[in-house]
């Protein structure tokens, strides 16, 4: 019997996928508990159409992504901020000034895409992975430099 799952199911198979199955197990446990719907001719073409429609939405989040991350990529950004002895900072540059300075410039991400270990506390030039979904990540520069007394 042909079936197509309609969530993962354990040792079968994930959503979305056309599996073959015992009639017995098709009948009596997968479709009584939504776990699959009979591979009707209308159901698989609208499995077809709903990949095909998933697939371009995908693209265009990819392509845009990927717009976006070329922006980044070609940035350099600059933080101002007050020092103490040793070129110390009073304060720290986080993920989070970090989005915000790119929404100065233009780019409007979600601070938790910026991938920064631990906040920056020192004067100097850093680099700083921005994660945009789809797989697709940049690299944006920044330095920290003291501010004018």
């Amino acid at each position: 019997m042909q079936i197509i799952l309609t969530q993962d199911v354990p040792n079968l198979g994930s959503a979305g996928e056309l599996v073959s199955v015992k009639p017995g197990y098709g009948r009596n446990y997968l479709v009584p508990r939504g776990l699959a719907v009979s591979a009707t001719a209308a159901n698989v073409h609208k499995l077809e159409h709903d990949k095909r429609v998933i697939a371009k939405k995908v693209a265009k989040e990819k392509a845009k992504a990927e717009a976006i991350a070329e922006k980044i990529s070609a940035m350099t950004l600059q933080f101002d901020r007050q020092v103490g002895e040793e070129d110390k900072l009073f304060g720290s540059v986080t993920s989070r000034d970090v989005a915000e300075m790119l929404k100065k410039n233009g780019v409007e991400i979600d601070h938790r895409w910026v991938v920064l270990d631990q906040p920056v506390k020192a004067l100097g030039k850093y680099e700083v992975q921005v994660k945009l979904g789809s797989g697709v990540s940049a690299t944006v520069k920044f330095f920290v430099v003291s501010k004018a007394k």
